[in-house]
C-alpha cells in the first residue's frame, strides 16, 4: 500500500522520488519473502515417519548385589523366639540377594547389518541389553565398544531382515537457528519426537573432545543416546545431557556433534575401542598476562607447562615453549590443540611450530596412542641444599628441604621454593598462589635458591618486561603463572 502511494506520489514530483518509491516497494518484497522462508516448518510429520524405523529404545539389566545387614542376633535353640528370629532374618536375607536393575534410554541403528549407536552411560555395567524397536520387536544387543570421554557407545544386533537405519550428517554446516528434531525415548513413555532450535554450537561441559550442539528442543531423561536431526533427516547430534535444576527440560539440552560421533564409532567398529593421537605434553593457555611476560603478540598458543618421556620430548619439546601450529592447523587455545592430536592417527609425523625465547622454531613429531600413556608418571627433578628463607613479590618462599618433603608430600628428589605464605593482597594471591606450592621454574629458567628467584626477577626488569613468568606445580600438576612486577 505504502509503495502504491509513494509511486503514485511520484508521478507529480519526478524522477527521483519514483526511483526511491520502486526501491522502496523491492524491499518491501524482499522483507515479505524472507519473512516467509524463515517461518515455522508447517510439520514435521514426514520426518517424523521417516526417520523413527531406524530410532530405538534401550532398556538395560544389571545385577546389584544385595546389601549386607550388619551382625545376626544369636538366638539360644529352644527359645520361644526362635521362631520369630528366624523369620526375620529369612527376610533379611532375601534383601541381601543380588536384584535385577533397569535402565532406560535411546539409541538410533546405522547400518542396515544392526550397528547402533548410544550414549555410554546408558548401557554402562550392564549386563544385558534390550532393543525395541519402532515396530514394537525386540533384539538382544552385544556391546561392540566404548568411549566414556564422548560418552558414546557402539552395539550390535543380529537380524533376519536388513534393519531400517540413518545416516550421519554434518554437524560442521549447522547453523545457531537451524530447525532440529530430537527423537527418543523420554521418561520411558515409548517413541517421543520434539522440535527446536539450535540455540549454540561448540559447546564444552567437562570433557576433553567435547563438542555440543546446543538446543532447545526438549530433552528429557530417556532421551539419551537418541539422535538429534536436522530438517533433512540426518544425524548432526547424539543426545547427551541437559542443564536443568528440576532434572527436566528447561530448554536447554546438548547432543555430541557428529563431526565428533562419526571418528568415534569407525574406530569402535574396527578395533572395538578408541586410538588417539597424543603428543607427550601438559599445556594451560597463554593468557593476556602470559603473553605479555614472553612478549608475544597475542594471546593464543598452547603453553608447554611439563614434558614427560614421550613423543613430545623425544622431538625436542621444551616447557615453556608455546605451541602455536599442529600439522598445519593454528592453535588458538589448549582445547584445540587437544582436539586435533587427539584426532590425528597414531604413528602419523607431524609438523609442530613452538615459539621459543621469542623464536619460532619447527619441530616434527610422531605421536603416541593416548589410551596407552594416560599413567605416564612425570619425572622429578635434582635436588638441591642450602635452605633459605625470603619475601618475594608477596609471597614468603623457602628452598627446599628434607622438613618440607615430608611435610608436602614432595618426591625426595624434588627442587625448587617452596611457598610458605602469600600476602592476600599480592597479584600472586590473586593469581591463585598458596601456601604449599612449588616453584620449579622463573623466567624459564630453573631455579634450586632463593637467588636464582631474585636474578631472574631483576633481568626481567632490565629487560623493561611488566610480568614474570614462573612454572608452579601443586600437587605435581604444573601450570605457568605470570606475576607483575610491580608487585
Amino acid at each position: 500500500m505504502n509503495a502504491q502511494i509513494l509511486t503514485s506520489e511520484n508521478r507529480r514530483t519526478g524522477p527521483v522520488q519514483a526511483f526511491a518509491a520502486l526501491v522502496l516497494g523491492l524491499a518491501l518484497v524482499m522483507a515479505h519473502t524472507v519473512a516467509a522462508n524463515a517461518k515455522m516448518p508447517e510439520s514435521f510429520a514426514d520426518l517424523a515417519e521417516t526417520v523413527s524405523p531406524a530410532v530405538v529404545n534401550i532398556t538395560t539389566s544389571t545385577t546389584v548385589a544385595g546389601v549386607d545387614q550388619g551382625p545376626r542376633p544369636i538366638v539360644p535353640e529352644g527359645s520361644p523366639l526362635e521362631d520369630f528370629f528366624k523369620d526375620f532374618l529369612d527376610r533379611q536375607q532375601e534383601g541381601q540377594r543380588p536384584r535385577r536393575s533397569s535402565a532406560l534410554g535411546s539409541g538410533f541403528v546405522i547400518s542396515e547389518d544392526g550397528f547402533i549407536v548410544t550414549n555410554n552411560h546408558v548401557i554402562d555395567k550392564a549386563d544385558q541389553i534390550e532393543i525395541e524397536f519402532f515396530s514394537g520387536d525386540t533384539l538382544e544387543a552385544t556391546l561392540i565398544g566404548t568411549d566414556p570421554k564422548t560418552d558414546i557407545a557402539l552395539l550390535k544386533v543380529e537380524s533376519d531382515e536388513p534393519l531400517p537405519f540413518v545416516s550421519f550428517g554434518d554437524s560442521d554446516i549447522a547453523r545457531v537457528g537451524d530447525w532440529v528434531v530430537a527423537v527418543g525415548n523420554p521418561l520411558g513413555q515409548g517413541f517421543s519426537v520434539s522440535a527446536g532450535i539450535i540455540s549454540a554450537r561448540e559447546r564444552a561441559l567437562s570433557g576433553s573432545y567435547d563438542d555440543f550442539i546446543q538446543t532447545d528442543a526438549a530433552i528429557n531423561r530417556g532421551n539419551s543416546g537418541g539422535p538429534l536431526f536436522n530438517t533433512e533427516g540426518d544425524v548432526i547430534g547424539v543426545n547427551t545431557a541437559i542443564l536443568s535444576p528440576s532434572g527436566g527440560s528447561i530448554g536447554i539440552g546438548f547432543a555430541m556433534s557428529s563431526k565428533v560421533v562419526t571418528r568415534v564409532v569407525d574406530q569402535l567398529k574396527e578395533f572395538g575401542e578408541t586410538r588417539r593421537g597424543w603428543l607427550g605434553v601438559r599445556i594451560q593457555d597463554v593468557t593476556d598476562d602470559v603473553a605479555e611476560a614472553l612478549e608475544m603478540a597475542s594471546a593464543a598458543g598452547a603453553l608447554v607447562t611439563d614434558v614427560p618421556d614421550g613423543p613430545g620430548k623425544d622431538a625436542g619439546i621444551e616447557a615453556g615453549d608455546v605451541i602455536t601450529s599442529f600439522d598445519g592447523q593454528e592453535i588458538d587455545d589448549t582445547r584445540e590443540l587437544v582436539r586435533i592430536v587427539g584426532n590425528t592417527e597414531v604413528g602419523k609425523a607431524v609438523r609442530v611450530l613452538v615459539l621459543r625465547d621469542g623464536k619460532t622454531e619447527t619441530l616434527k613429531v610422531t605421536l603416541g596412542r593416548r589410551e596407552e600413556a594416560e599413567a605416564t608418571a612425570v619425572p622429578a627433578a635434582i635436588q638441591r641444599a642450602n635452605p633459605t628463607e625470603s619475601t618475594v613479590l608477596g609471597m614468603t618462599v623457602a628452598e627446599v628441604n628434607d622438613e618440607l618433603r615430608t611435610q608436602l608430600g614432595l618426591d625426595e628428589d624434588a627442587e625448587g621454593l617452596v611457598v610458605k605464605e602469600v600476602s592476600e593482597d599480592s597479584d600472586a594471591f590473586e593469581k591463585g598462589l598458596r601456601a604449599g606450592d612449588l616453584i620449579v621454574e622463573a623466567g624459564q629458567q630453573k631455579i634450586t635458591a632463593i637467588k636464582d628467584l631474585e636474578a631472574r626477577i631483576e633481568e626481567a626488569k632490565e629487560a623493561g618486561r611488566k610480568s614474570f613468568l614462573m612454572l608452579v606445580r601443586r600437587q605435581g600438576d604444573p601450570r605457568f603463572v605470570a606475576l607483575s612486577l610491580d608487585s
